[in-house]
């Protein structure tokens, strides 16, 4: 696999043509301090942050998603496995949920066995710490953003399954994990695109059309839950996409991308533009437990 560079754009399997921008928007609960240079704005805190978790492992680079949340507003509170305490009893005291990238799920928890050849790395104990907190966490309508593991964290929690290794779709575009191309490209470039549903939730939020996106996943959905709608594809040549965003209707917020974007939000604004949306909602869901205790 090769990749080249093009102006802004990495060209892997399919063409994008994404301008990075300094500058991001931020959720209502922040404001810009412009006495800086653009290219360092940094928001600052009007009003009491809304609590959100970020569930993840030693494994990943937690740091990207917690400064992501802090960014938009949101105070970031890191769930890992093995503390104390029941996963659901965490909610209690948040007013969103992120769940982040990392090694694959049991394929048991959605009623397949281990396929021989897909490259399978199982993280048991996030598993034990992320299903049921996706499960209690929808059941609560409690703003959820799933990314990489975590939208396929919040499809399994939900009853959906997963293609044990993207190699079984048969794509065009062949592996959807740019660490494999050579040169390797960063890991904030935008390497393919993903289509985005209009009318969608996450249309409101990114735009609809076309979006280039970072890439570096080998599973990917194959069935969705029930009543989670999908959103995005990844565009190739010929052919569906593999699924590449979801989200579920009548929800407060629950959206799941299987990019990075916490890699990407410092240049494209659309990427931050998903954790503000998260904080929003988060904001909102803060004020009404505030109401109701």
């Amino acid at each position: 696999m090769e990749t080249s560079q093009k102006g802004d754009m990495y060209i892997f399997s399919v063409h994008a043509t994404r301008r990075p921008v300094n500058r991001f928007d931020l959720a209502v609960a922040v404001e810009y301090i412009d006495t800086m240079p653009e290219d360092r704005i940094q928001p600052r805190v009007t009003r009491g942050r809304p609590r959100i978790g970020v569930a993840g492992g030693s494994d990943i680079q937690l740091k990207n998603y917690l400064d992501a949340v802090e960014a938009a507003g949101g105070e970031a509170v890191p769930l890992l496995p093995g503390a104390e305490g029941s996963p659901e009893a965490s909610l209690d005291d948040l007013d969103g949920l992120v769940l982040t990238g990392g090694k694959d799920i049991d394929p048991a928890l959605y009623r397949q066995r281990l396929r021989d050849g897909c490259g399978v790395e199982i993280d048991h104990p996030r598993d034990a710490l992320e299903i049921p907190l996706a499960r209690r966490a929808l059941e609560r309508d409690l703003p959820i953003l799933g990314i990489c593991r975590g939208v396929q964290v919040l499809n399994v929690a939900a009853g959906g399954t997963l293609h044990q290794d993207i190699t079984l779709l048969d794509l065009p575009s062949g592996s959807h994990n740019q660490r494999e191309a050579s040169p390797q490209p960063p890991e904030d470039a935008a390497v393919h695109e993903v289509m985005i549903a209009p009318g969608s939730r996450l249309a409101e939020i990114l735009g609809d059309g076309r979006l280039g996106v970072n890439t570096f996943h080998h599973q990917v959905i194959d069935r969705p839950a029930p009543r989670f709608a999908v959103v995005a594809r990844s565009v190739e040549r010929q052919g569906s996409g593999a699924i590449e965003g979801v989200e579920v209707p009548g929800r407060t917020f629950a959206v799941g991308v299987q990019w990075h974007p916490e890699r990407m939000w410092r240049r494209v604004p659309a990427c931050a533009r998903l954790f503000s949306a998260l904080v929003e909602a988060a904001s909102r869901k803060r004020v009404t437990r505030k109401r109701v205790g």
